[in-house]
């Protein structure tokens, strides 16, 4: 088993347990918008927004570049 597979199993692994721990419901509250979800689905919902932030600027910032250099 290669170690990348060994990392994400690891991972899957302590998200399911982080998941299983983290079940009771918290109110959000953003401006006018509010509702009640599960605290680790707010949390996930969090992480692939940073995610796709980050993915976002990686490529605006690889965009930029690639004209700088044009």
């Amino acid at each position: 088993m290669n170690a990348r597979l060994a990392t994400s199993i690891v991972l899957i692994l302590l998200a399911l347990i982080f998941v299983a721990q983290n079940t009771e419901v918290v109110r959000v509250a953003f401006l006018f918008w509010a509702m009640e979800m599960s605290l680790a689905l707010f949390i996930l919902l969090l992480l692939v927004i940073g995610i796709l932030a980050g993915w976002f600027l990686r490529s605006w910032y690889r965009h930029q570049r690639r004209r700088r250099l044009s």
